[in-house]
């Protein structure tokens, strides 16, 4: 069973070579927000979640080199912001409201869903619009209900949760280490 799961996982990503240009993209529109003195913030919900909160700190903190910080910031981990937001409002705006108190044209919003059908991320996506930024969707291969409301989709190749998550923090890592090179390239 162990050989099987490596080997789906090893065909996962060997598939996942299709979305460069999708990847390419997306770094491209978050090299642009942050030469324009944009920041780049990222939601999800559950594991996805974690990975926002991992991503801005990798830009934040350090990729891999020692150097400046980036502007980020992971919309999930205020839990008095979502907790009140959630219980004075909904659970579907804990996201939109956060973005239109921070955020201005030109930044970026990278909305993590593995069904692109959660409504707070959707609703997340449509205030980001709302507020000119860039959005940038990462999803299974679906897309769901995130397919034609992004500027950027990144689908990969997976129906199973755990499989797309897997290629989801890939994504995200891949997308740091170019941002970091790009910026400080010793």
């Amino acid at each position: 069973m162990i050989k099987e799961t490596l080997l789906e996982i090893s065909q996962n990503f060997n598939k996942l070579s299709n979305n460069d240009r999708e990847i390419h993209d997306s770094i491209q529109v978050i090299i642009k927000c942050l030469k324009n003195g944009g920041k780049i913030m990222f939601c999800g919900n559950g594991g996805s979640a974690a990975d926002s909160q991992h991503l801005a700190a990798e830009l934040i903190g350090r990729y891999r080199k020692n150097r400046a910080p980036l502007a980020a910031l992971a919309l999930s981990t205020d839990t008095s912001t979502i907790t009140a937001i959630a219980n004075d409002f909904s659970f579907d705006d804990i996201f939109s409201r956060q973005i239109n108190a921070l955020c201005k044209e030109g930044d970026v919003l990278y909305a993590t869903s593995t069904s692109g059908k959660s409504k707070n991320i959707l609703n997340a996506v449509r205030e980001a619009k709302k507020n000119g930024c860039k959005v940038i969707g990462v999803t299974g291969e679906g897309g769901g209900d995130l397919v034609g409301k992004c500027d950027f989709l990144i689908k990969v190749p997976s129906s199973r949760p755990d499989r797309i998550q897997e290629m989801h923090i890939a994504v995200g890592q891949i997308i740091c280490e170019y941002i970091e090179n790009y910026f400080f390239k010793t």
